[in-house]
């Protein structure tokens, strides 16, 4: 009788036959660092489309594969058909994928000053020390403020929010996607760590970048700032899986999806695709092959409120502290898997 192997076996049932092969994303450790573990690599090169049971999802790890579900209409929101589809809002990046938000009802001419002012008091607050903690000095109060702004909530000082804030939802319109803050914690921590891990860059992207909140925050900016904060997305996303479910067949590089289907897009492995992106784990704000479609959907009014914390939150943080470095000894390390972002950013301010 012949003897069933694995090329015999459909492609895209492969990588789920092969015993104790197609490493798990909850496998031990890999939830603390799947690129150190070179976990998205091996799905990359040789699980492209496999079933993880402890997740309960199909994995696609590859570039090209992940674009597809996120724009392609054969797939939908999770776990409901009335969740994003196809082009409409994904929950990517820092958008919650909300159907009900509206990037209009963001008075962006009151939120911009208000982001500014909150980053300025915030540095000043921090200059004095000998050392600061910039996550749990800066990072987790700087969204607060910015939500606040967004809902047209009233505070003389941004700074004074009680702790309860930085993660309290507030109803309706725009503050669906912006009243939860801790995604923005993460992707301005690792923003500020990209940044101040390069002093060529900081000086290069903070020479000659306007003071005001004109042209800082606005969608259509180019500055090398706004770059660098794309690339931050790309490279370092703060939301790492994003679910979808498809709604009929689905062709992908490594086979073929079934029906009725969950899908882990693994953000974290694609925009770290060699195949996509030129020297994936460099961070250069300059490089010729960005994509915006890992930062989100355009207009989301948390992606806008990220940009603006973290452009007018640097140029705060060196307004007030011009030799701001990292402490002795110190090196960022990020962690998570769902979401991801440093924990702790250690400086000397002086």
């Amino acid at each position: 009788m012949p003897v069933d192997r694995p090329d015999a076996l459909p492609a895209a049932r492969r990588p789920h036959r092969l015993s104790g092969g197609l490493p798990g994303l909850l496998a031990p450790g890999a939830t603390t660092d799947p690129y150190r573990l070179r976990l998205y690599r091996l799905l990359r090169t040789d699980y492209p489309l496999g079933y993880d049971p402890a997740l309960g999802a199909w994995l696609l790890s590859r570039y090209a594969d992940v674009a597809q579900a996120l724009t392609d209409p054969r797939f939908t929101g999770y776990p409901h058909d009335g969740a994003p589809r196809g082009r409409a809002p994904v929950p990517l990046g820092l958008c919650r994928g909300s159907l009900v938000c509206d990037p209009l009802t963001v008075e962006w001419s009151t939120a911009a000053p208000a982001v500014e002012r909150t980053a300025y008091v915030l540095a000043r607050r921090i200059a004095g020390r000998d050392r600061a903690d910039l996550v749990a000095d800066f990072c987790r109060w700087l969204p607060a403020g910015a939500a606040a702004a967004a809902t047209g909530l009233a505070h003389q000082d941004l700074s004074t929010l009680p702790r309860g804030a930085r993660h309290r939802r507030t109803g309706g319109g725009a503050g669906d996607c912006t009243g939860t803050t801790a995604l923005r914690e993460h992707a301005l921590a690792s923003f500020l760590a990209n940044m101040l891990d390069d002093p060529d860059l900081l000086a290069a992207a903070t020479a000659g970048e306007p003071g005001g909140a004109g042209g800082a925050g606005g969608a259509g900016s180019v500055s090398l700032l706004g770059r660098a904060w794309a690339e931050t997305l790309r490279r370092d996303p703060p939301v790492q899986i994003v679910l979808r479910r498809t709604r009929t067949e689905v062709a992908v590089s490594g086979g073929t999806l079934p029906a009725d289907a969950p899908v882990a897009c693994l953000i974290g492995a694609a925009g770290r695709d060699p195949a996509r992106f030129a020297a994936p784990d460099r961070f250069d704000p300059l490089r010729a092959d960005a994509d915006p479609l890992l930062i989100g959907p355009a207009g989301c009014p948390a992606a806008l409120l990220g940009r603006l914390e973290a452009e007018h939150g640097l140029r705060a943080l060196l307004a007030a502290m011009p030799g701001i470095r990292w402490a002795d000894g110190f090196r960022p390390v990020a962690g998570g898997l769902l979401t991801r972002g440093p924990r702790v950013l250690l400086v000397r301010p002086s």
